[in-house]
């Protein structure tokens, strides 16, 4: 092992340790006894990442970016194993290679496309419940909801959907005949028009920002197909264990756990070969290009996504994961466990027939880099939970600090493209101004999908205005 590492250590004193750090690569010298096995590394008492020791006990983890201005640095013996030196070292990042953040365009209006949500619904009363719930108070933008009843039997179903279907911006359309989920899905998706849809189960909940979120993925460049959110439990899109169920930090709601991630977990956006229909943000131009899901090969779904999404990819587009867009989901609640595992298996002997290289594809994105850091920031939040996270508010003169918000100034960015990703990446969630004047960071924030709130001169009030700003706030048609 290391006999030692020495905190805030040079380059030099690094490589007689048998470290050395280059400013993007770190090389690790261990026993060549250790040859094939897993070298883990910590960052910041988190887990990051694994290599396999050489034949010369030589181990190297590359930095494509930073996922920090600095880090301190721990290689173990295996994940959760034994240190391999006595005391994390310090590694630091050129300030010049600044945020990896893929922000989406100056100019382009995030904001402007109309959004249908889609949730096809069978049965789980209560689920359905704190799904819609969560939707309506968690919603701002051009969006209207799409409700769609396959043919539930629980009686307590019909009642519950009624009370939402008199909202304004909600239509509500039952199946005579239970049709399974890919023709329902597909439903939704030609009631929605011309609109951009997302896909939504049932037995989800979603939090603050998540549709602006995963508005901005997916208008972040011209060949993005779809956006996905990630989750506490969707497979390949939880986070931060991958294909685990993972517990929320204690005390904390999904409304924190979704705020947390926004202000935190960055947008890198990693890229798979698919996105997942728990929920999902797809573009009307790729609908519109590649056709709909397949009902005749994936009737009740698990695999009718991945289709779609692989004859995307087979038209040169791109599915992303939306990091910083929370969304927790109950998993099984419509199928129960051992059909879904039944229907998975049925599904993906479909895909791989269709699309033999599919999960070699799936496989070589799976732990990019992009997803490390993901993944990373997001055991680090978990990690290091304490208080709920608050709405992060550019104030432009009125009242400071609140209970419920942390207060922050207008930055002094005399350029355009600076501001328009400085609200991105600070993940601002509302502006509150007393002028009436537009300005460029006014119309930044529509475009962003920010809400502004002129005029409050208190907190509640300001909460009332922000409350109202839901795209479900009227209570009636």
């Amino acid at each position: 092992m290391l006999s030692f590492l020495r905190a805030r250590a040079s380059p030099s004193q690094l490589r007689a340790s048998g470290y050395a750090w280059d400013g993007s690569v770190l090389s690790l010298r261990v026993d060549a006894a250790m040859s094939g096995e897993e070298i883990a590394l910590d960052l910041d008492d988190a887990y990051f990442s694994s290599a396999m020791a050489d034949a010369q006990g030589t181990v190297a983890f590359a930095f494509p970016f930073p996922p920090r201005s600095c880090v301190q640095a721990l290689p173990r013996r295996g994940r959760g194993g034994a240190p391999l030196a006595d005391a994390p070292c310090e590694l630091t990042f050129d300030a010049t290679r600044g945020h990896h953040a893929r922000t989406a365009p100056l100019g382009v209006d995030c904001a402007a496309a109309d959004v249908a949500i889609v949730v096809p619904i069978y049965d789980a009363p209560d689920a359905v419940e704190r799904c819609l719930d969560s939707v309506i108070e968690h919603t701002t933008g051009r969006a209207r909801l799409i409700l769609i009843d396959d043919a539930s039997p629980d009686d307590a179903i019909a009642p519950l959907l009624a009370r939402y279907a008199t909202r304004a911006n909600v239509t509500l359309l039952r199946n005579a005949a239970n049709r399974g989920f890919t023709a329902t899905a597909n439903r939704g998706m030609a009631e929605a028009g011309p609109a951009d849809v997302v896909l939504l189960n049932a037995d989800t909940a979603v939090g603050p920002n998540w549709l602006v979120g995963l508005r901005r993925a997916a208008y972040c460049a011209k060949d993005i197909a779809t956006a996905t959110a990630v989750s506490d439990n969707a497979g390949a899109f939880s986070v931060p264990e991958l294909e685990r169920e993972n517990a929320l930090p204690a005390n904390w709601s999904v409304a924190d756990t979704a705020r947390a991630l926004w202000q935190t977990a960055g947008l890198d956006y990693p890229e798979l070969p698919t996105g997942n229909a728990f929920c999902m943000y797809v573009r009307r131009s790729v609908i519109d290009a590649v056709g709909a899901f397949d009902e005749a090969a994936f009737p009740q779904g698990y695999g009718e996504e991945n289709d779609f999404c692989q004859r995307a990819s087979a038209r040169g587009l791109k599915h992303v994961i939306a990091g910083n867009v929370f969304v927790h989901h109950e998993r099984s609640r419509s199928f129960g466990h051992e059909r879904r595992v039944a229907l998975g298996v049925a599904g993906m002997a479909v895909l791989r027939e269709r699309w033999p290289r599919y999960e070699a594809d799936v496989g070589a994105s799976l732990h990019s880099f992009e997803r490390r850091v993901l993944d990373w920031r997001v055991r680090r939040v978990f990690a290091n939970a304490a208080a709920a996270p608050r709405r992060r508010v550019l104030r432009i003169g009125g009242e400071s600090e609140g209970k419920h918000h942390e207060s922050v100034r207008e930055p002094a960015i005399a350029d355009d493209a600076g501001l328009w990703d400085w609200l991105q990446i600070h993940a601002i969630d509302a502006v509150s101004v007393e002028s009436e004047v537009p300005s460029r960071l006014m119309l930044f924030a529509k475009a962003l999908g920010i809400p502004v709130v002129r005029g409050a001169r208190s907190e509640a009030a300001f909460d009332d205005a922000l409350a109202s700003a839901s795209t479900f706030a009227e209570h009636a048609r």
